[in-house]
């Protein structure tokens, strides 16, 4: 990790819990997803405080590729709709639905939508509009999805786009009562991988895979990042995580709930390297990135971030995890993956937005100078690339 100058203070907080109560007045659902793409509320054990967690990234305000119910089918954009059926669902047992667009075969983009995180009676609450139960639609055609932008290295590259609506991060694989009449169907996991066998039977011959994630998807990107490195052995693999960066082990008792909660201990890869973990020591943010990176060196890790991410910063703040200075937790996070040995790139943007892949941050971004697209591009490309860490994080 490289070393950087001293930071000046985070912004300003006057008011968290009132920050938190106008994001979810705004947190009503638009056209089936969340309108603030994906706050999470989460009540603590024993503390009935409430938190926002694992916002999107600006997936969410226009309908650009709405499907139908009829099975597959192809937008004007030739984005094509798949319901893949079998024990695939969302959390409230609602069809799942995936979207592919083929273009070179070669070079394939793997995309886990954001969305957020429930695991309690509280926080999966169907009408609570908190996080998103069904699939309606599929990508906006804005930041690596603007495919007719000249800037976007992305262009020509397949892609397969997973919606998220099971409330695990793409991780579950439970069907879990959380109260009488609330049973929610975590099956994360069982969609993910069935986007990803589509993956392989679509492009068998792929070289170049990204594995992108937002948000709540980021945190999951290194996993599926290590099973197109066993599927597909010999394509150059790389993660672009954005926007968990800050993201450390949580607390044990939060941990515990989301491992029995979505079935975590019949998702862990039978791995080489798992066998001395514990399925808790896997499952944290930096976990997965180390466990990934220990199984499948070759792969190319990166994350993107801002230096005051606001959601991030009010949910782990919530969960009890100090976050006012959340650049601290984000270089710290870099050093723990770092020290176990994973080589980890790392792009940190100054401010407080959240994410930038599926949005016009991803060409605007430029601290210092360096494009984040340009860096994107160089890196993908299999150019070498330093890490990008703000000098002045705070400015907006």
């Amino acid at each position: 990790m490289d070393e950087t100058p001293e930071q000046p203070p985070p912004p300003d907080e006057d008011d968290d819990e009132e920050e938190h109560r106008a994001w979810s007045r705004r947190g009503i659902l638009r056209g089936g997803r969340l309108a603030i793409a994906g706050v999470v509320v989460v009540t603590l054990l024993g503390g009935g405080a409430a938190l926002a967690l694992d916002g999107g990234g600006g997936n969410g305000d226009d309908d650009t590729a709405n499907s139908s119910d009829d099975g597959p089918s192809v937008d004007a954009a030739g984005w094509e709709r798949i319901v893949p059926g079998g024990d695939c669902q969302c959390s409230d047992g609602s069809e799942f639905s995936f979207w592919v667009r083929e273009a070179a075969p070669e070079k394939v983009v793997f995309f886990l939508q954001d969305g957020g995180r429930c695991f309690s009676a509280e926080t999966c609450a169907p009408d609570s509009g908190l996080y998103n139960t069904t699939v309606t639609e599929g990508p906006d055609q804005d930041g690596v999805f603007d495919l007719a932008d000249e800037r976007n290295p992305f262009a020509d590259y397949s892609f397969v786009f997973v919606p998220y609506c099971t409330g695990d991060v793409h991780l579950g694989n439970a069907t879990t009562e959380y109260a009488p009449g609330l049973t929610i169907q975590h099956k994360g996991y069982v969609n993910g991988t069935a986007a990803l066998d589509h993956l392989f039977a679509a492009f068998p011959s792929a070289t170049e895979v990204v594995v992108m994630g937002e948000s709540a998807g980021s945190v999951a990107a290194p996993l599926y990042a290590g099973l197109v490195a066993d599927r597909l052995p010999g394509a150059r693999v790389t993660v672009l995580a954005n926007g968990s960066g800050g993201t450390p082990d949580l607390p044990d008792d939060i941990t515990d709930r989301m491992v029995a909660g979505w079935g975590l201990a019949d998702v862990i890869p039978p791995w080489p390297e798992n066998a001395d973990v514990t399925v808790e020591q896997w499952a944290s943010v930096p976990g997965l990135f180390i466990q990934s990176g220990r199984h499948a060196p070759e792969i190319v890790f990166a994350r993107i971030d801002y230096a005051y991410d606001a959601r991030q910063r009010l949910g782990l703040s919530l969960f009890g995890v100090p976050a006012d200075d959340l650049l601290s937790l984000i270089d710290a996070n870099e050093t723990q993956i770092e020290a176990a040995g994973v080589n980890l790139l790392s792009y940190v943007a100054p401010g407080d937005d959240h994410t930038a892949l599926s949005s016009g941050r991803f060409y605007s971004e430029s601290p210092d100078g360096e494009m984040l697209v340009d860096w994107v591009a160089r890196l993908i490309g299999g150019e070498p690339v330093d890490d990008v860490h703000c000098l002045d994080c705070t400015a907006e």
